[in-house]
């Protein structure tokens, strides 16, 4: 039988695979069609939801509203233009990737980098929450049987996710590279099927106008359009996970990066553009039960095997759209732990050269959300681009005043670009934030501003610990006083093992039995006399049956006693053949050693036997 340890190092590379060497870091990187599956997935996939969050808002005015579709999506399409050009700058521009947060610390400053920072993390976390229920309501839209086990299957999607993404880049772009070109395939080839039906004078089988007069329950306003507008900002999601994830790529990592830039932008903009169009010309609206893409597929498909693979690859791409975020949040965290505003451990990588802690916390923060929200995406996406159009909008300024200081061949076409890059996204962000603040926009706008002062929190906490460990003038090590306790809890061959340690330290020496149940303890103290003479035993009565607390009471007397400066506990404990043995055993000296870890001048020492 394995150990626990052996176990669990057996079951992790069953489910993880083999740890991989540091040198293997470059061979780990992706190409145009790795990287396009491993960071464009999410921006992608929100062809998907999209075009119906903007007709969820638009239907509120009934038929009125309905028209105005087409235009409020071109918009989005000029919008996706413009911030992908900018960015297809910044990753030119800085190729050790960092997106935002990199450019923002650099030109703008700590606070703007740490704002930039927030607003990625928020925008990540709801990425894999709106993706994964996005793509689970795509499958109870073909099967309704599973809309109950809804927030059930998500959860269950984001930790197979997770698992991908912790087995390393390369595996999640080759386990993610055939769903995501096939729903584009899909999608592309729905919108020119769908276009060619229409130009032949084709419009579907409408069944769902009847419905718009119950619907229809407020004007038609401005402000209306411009909350369907910013609702179908959503698809702009995802694109600033390139700009956080360029290490990721092969040499040259910046020009690979900003052709997958580009690449997704015209795939994104023709997918969504050519839904709205269907949408409008099918008369399709929102329906509980069925998504808006997915009446578009069934009208133009009919009940074949093409509108059933269209919903196969679009549940399956949103679900892996969770990747964008898993492949660009821990990156983006292992930024902030290098420059000590979130704990180290995040920029530790794995053994998968992954950043493992960034990966394990983004899933648990996701489930959690999804849970909280019923696993509905109308209810998460107010929440959604707040986030985003904050990170582009500083970003793009960022830039700007980059392209000021370097001031090189061609550079005020650049700082034009990303200046009217950093313009509509700011003017976006104002009606994003303004638009959905009351429906939950609000939540977002409170998280940035706390997470911003958690990082200078975790910031100054590790500035403390640096002055407090810092050296400075002449430094002696004197010699420490040293008082050296075993503690005895019976006599066996773990006692002697502890017992030849004590022996060997330098200092005092001194035994230690804790008596729980009031028993006779001569003939303990007798044997003690005989293996250890010239050591003195100490027996603690403990009336209450606990260990932990006389112990400490006892080191804290003889240290005030004897004028020791330090007192070293040595803990005797035996090791077992496998797991479920080690169960059976109530592992006194684990929790002692927790107990003790924080005492003021105490010292630990395991003393193992191996059965």
């Amino acid at each position: 039988m394995e150990a626990p340890a052996q176990m669990w190092g057996s079951v992790r590379r069953l489910v993880l695979g083999s740890p991989l060497p540091t040198a293997r870091m470059h061979a780990e990187r992706v190409g145009l069609l790795g990287g396009l599956a491993v960071f464009a997935s999410d921006a992608l996939s929100s062809v998907a939801y999209g075009t119906e969050e903007v007709l969820l808002m638009l239907v509120l005015a009934g038929a009125m509203g309905l028209p105005y579709a087409v235009p409020v999506t071109v918009a989005i399409v000029v919008l996706i233009a413009i911030v992908a050009t900018s960015y297809r700058q910044t990753v030119v521009e800085y190729p050790s990737g960092g997106g935002a947060y990199v450019v923002a610390r650099d030109n703008l400053g700590p606070l703007a980098a740490n704002t930039a920072a927030a607003a990625l993390l928020a925008d990540y976390v709801l990425t894999v929450a709106v993706s994964v229920t996005a793509g689970v309501a795509a499958i109870t839209s073909a099967f309704p049987a599973l809309l109950e086990e809804s927030v059930a299957i998500s959860v269950v999607c984001v930790l197979f996710v997770m698992v991908v993404n912790l087995r390393g880049v390369r595996e999640s772009a080759a386990a993610f590279a055939v769903p995501v070109y096939l729903f584009v395939l899909c999608v592309l080839s729905l919108v020119a099927w769908g276009l060619c039906k229409s130009a032949t004078g084709w419009h579907g089988t409408i069944g769902t106008a009847p419905s718009l007069a119950l619907v229809a329950g407020q004007p038609l306003t401005a402000f209306l359009v411009l909350r369907a507008f910013s609702s179908g900002c959503a698809a702009l999601t995802g694109i600033e996970a390139v700009a956080n994830g360029v290490q990721a790529f092969k040499p040259p990592s910046g020009p690979r990066a900003a052709a997958v830039l580009a690449v997704l932008a015209t795939i994104l903009g023709v997918s969504t553009l050519g839904t709205a169009v269907l949408a409008r010309h099918l008369s399709i609206v929102p329906s509980e039960t069925e998504t808006v893409l997915s009446q578009i597929g069934r009208q133009v498909f009919g009940e074949s095997p093409m509108y059933y693979l269209l919903q196969a690859t679009t549940a399956i791409v949103l679900i892996l759209a969770a990747n964008t975020s898993f492949a660009g949040c821990p990156r983006l965290a292992a930024f902030l732990a290098d420059d000590k505003f979130l704990p180290r451990q995040f920029g530790t990588l794995g053994n998968r050269l992954v950043y493992s802690n960034g990966i394990i916390v983004l899933a648990v923060v996701a489930c959690v959300l999804i849970i909280i929200f019923g696993g509905a995406v109308t209810r998460l996406i107010p929440l959604y681009a707040v986030g985003v159009f904050t990170a582009f909008t500083l970003s793009q300024t960022g830039m700007v005043r980059h392209w000021f200081r370097q001031r090189g061949a061609g550079w005020q076409t650049r700082a034009v670009v990303n200046g009217v890059g950093a313009v509509v996204t700011g003017v976006v962000l104002f009606v994003v934030g303004v638009t959905k603040f009351v429906h939950g926009a609000w939540l977002v706008c409170v998280f940035i501003p706390l997470t911003v002062l958690a990082f200078q929190q975790v910031r100054r906490h590790y500035q403390w610990v640096a002055d407090s460990l810092r050296l400075s003038g002449k430094v002696e090590a004197p010699a420490l006083r040293n008082l050296n306790l075993l503690l005895v809890g019976g006599l066996n061959r773990g006692l002697i093992e502890g017992l030849r340690y004590l022996k060997s330290l330098s200092g005092d020496a001194c035994g230690v039995h804790v008596a729980t149940l009031g028993q006779d303890n001569t003939k303990l103290e007798s044997a003690w006399k005989e293996l250890a003479p010239g050591i003195p035993l100490s027996v603690l009565a403990s009336p209450y049956r606990d260990i932990s607390g006389p112990l400490l009471d006892f080191i804290e007397a003889e240290r005030a006693q004897g004028g020791y400066d330090v007192v070293t506990v040595i803990l005797p404990e035996f090791t077992v053949r496998s797991w479920w043995e080690s169960m059976l055993h109530n592992h006194t000296a684990l929790w002692l050693q927790f107990v003790l870890r924080n005492a003021p001048g105490v010292a630990v020492a395991n003393m193992r036997y191996r059965l």
